[in-house]
C-alpha cells in the first residue's frame, strides 16, 4: 500500500522544488566538495547528503532516484507501524494503523521528497519499536528471574529436608544443583548481554535519526515521557536514560557545528494561525482516539507510546517560536505515527462495535470510512501536481530561457536564489551571471560567492538589458550591501520592461531607458 501510494506520481510531471535542487547538486558533488560544503552551510543534513551520493553513484535515475529512497522510507515506516500497533493493541490495530500512515497527507507529501524527513521518520518507527520491545522483554525478565529465585529457594528447601535423611542422596543433589546453578548464571549473563544489545541498538537508531535531523531528538523526550510516565522498574527507566544519553552525546558535535550556520534557518517565523489551529484539532482528535478504550498488551498502552508522539515534538517548537522560531511541519513528521496508531487502534474498535451490532450500522460505518478515503483522493491528486510547492526549479529555468535575448546580464536577488540553478545549471549558461565570483561547486558553497560590491555595480552597467531571478513582491528584501547596490544600481540606471511570476518566482526584465 505504502509503495503503491508512494510510487503514483512520484516525478510530479517533471517538477523539482528548491531544496530537492539542493540534494540533487550534494549528491552529484565528490564527497570531499560534500565535506568542504558542510563547514560552511547545511551541516545538519550532511549524512542525507552522503547518503544520497551513494544512491546516485549506484544510480543515476534522475527524479526516481532522488524521491525512491523516501517512498522505501514511508514503505518501511507503515511496517513498523503495523509492528507497533499488533504489540500494544493487537493484530487489527496494526494493521489499520499501517494503512492510515501512508495516506495522510504530510506523509504522502514528503514521501515524494528528495529530503532526509522520510527516512527519519522510518528511523523514529523503528526506534519505536525497539523502545516497547525492550519494555516488554524487561518486565518478562523480571517475571523470569522472580520465578527463578522462588524455584531456587523451593529446591534449597528440598535439599534441607533431604539431607537429614540421606547425606549421599543430598551430595548428588548438591552437584546437580551446582550444575544447574552454572547454567543459570550463563544464561542470566546472556540475559543480560542481549538486553544490552537491544537498549545499544535503540540508542543507535535514534542516533541515526537524529544525524540525519536534528530535531528528531524531540522524539527522544517523547520516549522519555512514555518511560516515565508508566512508572516501569528503576533499571528499565535507567536503562533508557543511559541510551538517551549515549544519543544525546553523539549528537552534541552535529549540535554545536549546526549553531554557527543558524542563519539558515532565519526566515522561518512564528507559526500562524492557520498552523495552530491544524494543530490543535489534530491534537485533540488523538486524545479523543486515545479515550477510545483498547487492549493492554504489556508494560505501557498504546496511548502512552502514541500521544506524546503526536503532541510533545509540534508542541515544543510552537511554544518557543516566540523566542526563537523552528517550527515546520516537516521538522516533526514523525509525529504523524502518533496519529495513525491512535487512528488504528479507533478503527479497531469500530470494526468491533460494527460487528457485534446490526447490518445498519455497519453499512453507516463503512459509508463514513468511504467518504473519508473519497476526501483524500482530491488531496492526494492536489500533492502530485506542480503547483503543490513552493517553486518549481525547472519552470524557473525553463521561463528564464523564453524572456531572456542572447547577450543579457542575469542577477540574483538576493544570491541565494541561486539556488534554483543548481540542478540544471546549463540552462543558465548563455547568460553571464553579473554578480558571481565563484560558481557553488567551485567555492564549496551553495549559493556561490559573490563580487563585491563595487565591481557589481561596474558589471551592471556594462549591460544593456538584464534579467533579474527575485523573491515574490512584499517578500522582506535581505539588508547587505551587495543586495543593496544590485537594487539600487538598477532602479537608477534601468527600466523595467516586463515581469512574469513562476511559482514563487518573479522574473524581470531591465533594460536602459527608451530600449525596452
Amino acid at each position: 500500500m505504502a509503495l503503491l501510494v508512494g510510487l503514483w506520481g512520484i516525478r510530479r510531471q517533471d517538477t523539482l522544488w528548491g531544496d530537492e535542487a539542493v540534494t540533487y547538486a550534494m549528491a552529484h558533488r565528490s564527497v570531499p566538495r560534500i565535506w568542504h560544503t558542510l563547514a560552511h552551510v547545511d551541516v545538519v543534513h550532511g549524512l542525507y547528503y552522503l547518503i544520497m551520493q551513494g544512491v546516485f553513484g549506484l544510480w543515476d535515475g534522475g527524479l526516481v532516484a532522488l524521491r525512491l529512497p523516501s517512498v522505501l522510507a514511508v514503505a518501511a515506516a507503515a511496517v513498523g507501524i503495523v509492528r507497533l500497533g499488533q504489540r500494544l493493541g493487537g493484530t487489527w490495530t496494526g494493521l489499520l494503523a499501517g494503512l492510515v500512515l501512508p495516506l495522510l497527507p504530510p506523509v504522502q507529501r514528503y514521501a515524494q521528497e528528495g529530503r532526509s524527513y522520510a527516512l527519519v521518520c522510518a528511523l523514529i518507527t523503528w526506534g519505536s519499536c525497539l523502545l516497547v520491545g525492550n519494555l516488554f522483554r524487561t518486565e518478562g525478565r523480571d517475571r523470569t528471574e522472580g520465578r527463578d529465585r522462588t524455584e531456587g529457594r523451593d529446591r534449597t528447601e528440598g535439599r534441607d529436608r533431604t539431607e537429614g535423611r540421606d547425606r549421599t542422596e543430598g551430595r548428588s543433589r548438591r552437584e546437580g544443583q551446582d550444575r544447574t546453578e552454572g547454567q543459570g548464571r550463563a544464561e542470566g549473563q546472556g540475559r543480560a548481554w542481549g538486553h544490552v544489545r537491544r537498549w545499544v541498538a535503540y540508542g543507535v537508531v535514534m542516533l541515526t535519526a537524529c544525524l540525519l535531523h536534528e530535531l528528531a531528538v524531540l522524539i527522544l523526550l517523547a520516549h522519555g515521557v512514555t518511560v516515565f510516565r508508566a512508572r516501569l522498574a528503576r533499571p528499565v527507566t535507567r536503562a533508557w536514560a543511559v541510551a538517551a544519553g549515549g544519543v544525546l552525546t553523539g549528537l552534541l558535535p552535529l549540535a554545536a557545528i549546526s549553531t554557527t550556520q543558524s542563519a539558515q534557518v532565519g526566515w522561518i517565523g512564528v507559526p500562524d494561525s492557520g498552523e495552530v489551529l491544524g494543530f490543535v484539532a489534530t491534537a485533540l482528535l488523538g486524545v479523543a482516539f486515545a479515550r477510545v478504550p483498547g487492549r493492554v498488551c504489556g508494560p505501557i498502552t498504546l496511548p502512552e507510546l502514541a500521544l506524546p508522539l503526536l503532541i510533545l515534538p509540534t508542541a515544543l517548537l510552537m511554544l518557543t517560536s516566540p523566542l526563537h522560531p523552528l517550527y515546520v511541519d516537516r521538522y516533526v513528521l514523525a509525529s504523524a505515527t502518533g496519529f495513525a496508531l491512535l487512528t488504528g487502534s479507533a478503527l479497531d474498535r469500530l470494526r468491533q462495535s460494527a460487528h457485534a451490532a446490526g447490518t445498519a450500522r455497519r453499512v453507516t460505518c463503512a459509508v463514513a470510512l468511504l467518504g473519508v478515503l473519497a476526501a483524500l483522493v482530491p488531496v492526494s491528486t492536489a500533492l502530485r501536481k506542480p503547483g503543490s510547492r513552493e517553486n518549481d526549479a525547472f519552470a524557473i529555468a525553463r521561463a528564464v530561457q523564453g524572456i531572456a535575448e542572447p547577450g543579457d546580464g542575469l542577477l540574483f536577488m538576493p544570491s541565494r536564489r541561486r539556488v534554483w540553478t543548481l540542478a540544471r545549471p546549463d540552462s543558465f549558461r548563455s547568460l553571464a551571471d553579473l554578480a558571481l565570483e565563484r560558481t557553488p561547486v567551485a567555492s564549496d558553497t551553495l549559493f556561490g560567492k559573490e563580487l563585491p560590491p563595487g565591481r557589481i555595480r561596474a558589471r551592471i552597467l556594462t549591460r544593456a538589458r538584464i534579467v533579474a531571478v527575485r523573491d515574490l513582491e512584499g517578500q522582506p528584501l535581505e539588508v547587505n550591501t551587495r543586495e543593496g547596490v544590485k537594487r539600487a544600481t538598477l532602479d537608477a540606471y534601468f527600466e523595467e520592461c516586463a515581469n512574469r511570476t513562476v511559482t514563487q518566482a518573479r522574473i524581470t526584465v531591465y533594460a536602459r531607458p527608451g530600449h525596452c
